[in-house]
């Protein structure tokens, strides 16, 4: 639900990085960074997340092996549970209109070494970090029913032999990937750079995510949702700025930019659709701002919205408490589906 005007970006091919997980809801600006590999292949996984969850009434926390991969820096760190795409015939459908074709390779990739994504996987975990020399670079974790023992095992019948990066064996996998097992049922994969420097953190060899207590603090309070998000200061800070749109331009957006700390989203399909969102600020003025330019916002998208975009923005609410801003969203099935069919929906889901 993005408020006001939002430009395209062109990203280099040699550099891995990501936008934020909020611009699939319309949250954020895009940025001129990131490889098309794979912010494509997170965009559209997080626009099927919204319905894959139809079925779900339970959820995983994030596995200490992932966790221990995150370094301080982290830009973002999502969580997706991907068992409901097993018994739902709407996931699935859903898998197929929005998933984009990156992502099916790497699903190919996967079972060519063995794993199955419609039985093995039981839940990813994207990390987004920043580095000095080469930006944000991405690590995902996958969990699941598979074994690393019997993975190994073929990986050895197609001669595929290992590289060592400190005490971790890194293989070589399809679009330029590499991974690592993590334990039995846990395995990292990403470029090559951003894997070392994942392992780098859980070897602590550089600072981690538990030393950094705001981004921690922020995902205490979301771990175990069905699908979560935490954003650290400058990303939140950017999609706060796309929100708002042309609000932002009225107002003297920068003057409180500086006083935007964190964000967490959860969502949840038990009775239709629901999204929360909160964004820590430094202090209750700054809170209450927000939601004032939010609330703006929601007016001016109203004047050209789609009879269902309006149905949606009529479903958003907007408040502050203390020094958080709080936007929840909730809809029926029925409605969100009609809501799929709108132009809104289909500029942020291709």
């Amino acid at each position: 639900m993005h408020f006001g005007t939002r430009s395209a970006t062109k990203s280099g091919l040699n550099r891995t990085r990501i936008e934020t997980i909020h611009r699939n809801m319309g949250f954020v600006a895009s940025k001129q960074e990131g490889s098309h590999l794979l912010r494509s292949v997170m965009k559209k996984l997080c626009i099927a997340v919204l319905l894959l969850w139809a079925t779900a009434g339970w959820a995983m926390p994030i596995a200490s092996s992932a966790r221990s991969m995150v370094p301080a820096e982290v830009q973002q760190l999502i969580g997706v549970d991907y068992r409901a795409l097993k018994d739902s015939p709407t996931a699935q459908q859903l898998k197929e209109q929005v998933l984009p074709a990156d992502l099916k390779s790497f699903e190919a990739s996967l079972k060519g070494i063995g794993i199955d994504s419609e039985h093995d996987l039981d839940q990813l975990n994207f990390v987004s970090f920043r580095t000095p020399k080469v930006g944000i670079q991405v690590v995902c974790v996958a969990q699941g029913s598979f074994s690393a023992k019997a993975v190994l095992k073929k990986l050895k019948l197609k001669k595929i032999s290992s590289v060592k990066y400190g005490t971790a064996n890194v293989y070589p996998m399809d679009s330029g990937f590499v991974m690592t097992f993590l334990d039995d049922n846990t395995l990292a994969f990403g470029t090559e750079a951003a894997l070392h420097s994942a392992l780098d953190a859980r070897d602590g060899k550089r600072l981690s995510l538990d030393s950094n207590p705001q981004m921690a603090e922020q995902m205490a309070s979301v771990d175990g949702s069905p699908v979560w998000s935490i954003l650290d200061q400058e990303g939140t800070q950017a999609m706060m700025h796309s929100a708002l749109g042309d609000a932002a331009k009225v107002a003297d957006y920068d003057s409180i930019k500086k006083r935007i700390l964190a964000s967490r989203y959860t969502m949840s399909f038990q009775s239709g659709v629901n999204f929360d969102l909160s964004v820590l600020t430094s202090d209750s003025m700054t809170a209450g701002t927000l939601s004032s330019l939010v609330k703006a916002g929601i007016l001016y998208k109203k004047l050209n919205a789609t009879p269902s975009e309006k149905t949606a923005l009529d479903a958003t609410t907007v408040d502050s408490d203390s020094s958080t801003l709080l936007l929840h969203f909730k809809t029926d099935d029925q409605k969100f589906q009609a809501l799929m069919k709108s132009p809104l929906f289909a500029a942020v889901s291709h």
